[in-house]
């Protein structure tokens, strides 16, 4: 059995997208191919690691209540591809956006499914995850925890001369409580992945990480405002330097 995990972020790095489909091949079994499909140059490529697959996971963000602008015109080259070569293919989705509700991305599950309907290919379901920005800040809470718990550790072998399991102990504390969080996301992940095993349909199911409204929203709003710093400026890249128009 072969798998195909497409990541559909157009972001090169630290997406939400890239980090669940990673997550859940982790627990499929078989061989595996991940692809990036970000520019038009990726179709070609793309389209030929699907040639051989039992099934395909898109991993993508929610956009504007739809599928990612770039995503469409490949969905055509590979509707065309399907109705020439007819290959026996199982189509996941996994979709996460920046609302609280998984159930927001309903609009994009359709779409997908009536993708799979023209291409004449098998829809099997598909994930839709609420908080897809509190995937990336939990990841790197549990990074620092983990580097700060090693610092600590080694530290604590230089001042009193033996291994001390606190700090350790402290980081295992500390991830299962961001661990918590997110228990939705990991047991309807795992969930799909026993689905794309056995090439069963998973339908559609929609999951949240569990957080308040209200402190997700604090959350999600300094995240983005440090990242709109990292890209240029306070209102995400209106302070960065513009390139002169030709």
């Amino acid at each position: 059995m072969k798998t195909v995990f497409i990541d559909c972020s157009p972001k090169k790095r630290l997406s939400a997208s890239g980090f669940i489909a990673g997550f859940t091949a982790a627990f499929v079994a078989g061989k595996k191919k991940k692809e990036k499909l970000r520019t038009k140059a990726d179709y070609g490529r793309v389209l030929e690691a699907v040639k051989d697959a039992d099934s395909v996971v898109f991993s993508m963000p929610l956009y504007v209540d739809g599928v990612p602008s770039h995503v469409l015109p490949f969905l055509r080259e590979m509707e065309l591809y399907c109705k020439e070569s007819n290959p026996a293919l199982n189509v996941y989705v996994i979709a996460n956006n920046g609302f609280i509700e998984g159930r927001q991305n309903e609009p994009l599950m359709q779409v997908m499914e009536n993708f799979c309907a023209r291409s004449g290919i098998s829809w099997r379901g598909g994930l839709g995850i609420g908080g897809g920005v509190m995937m990336n800040v939990m990841r790197i809470m549990l990074t620092v925890f983990f580097g700060l718990a090693i610092l600590n550790t080694i530290l604590a072998v230089v001042r009193e001369g033996s291994f001390q399991a606190g700090p350790l102990l402290g980081f295992g504390k500390q991830a299962l409580e961001v661990l918590f969080f997110g228990c939705g996301i990991v047991a309807f992940d795992l969930w799909l992945a026993f689905c794309i095993n056995r090439q069963k349909p998973f339908g559609k199911r929609y999951t949240r990480v569990m957080l308040p409204s209200f402190v997700f929203i604090l959350f999600a709003d300094i995240f983005f405002v440090i990242a709109s710093f990292f890209q240029g400026g306070m209102f995400r890249g209106w302070l960065a330097k513009k390139k002169p128009a030709d």
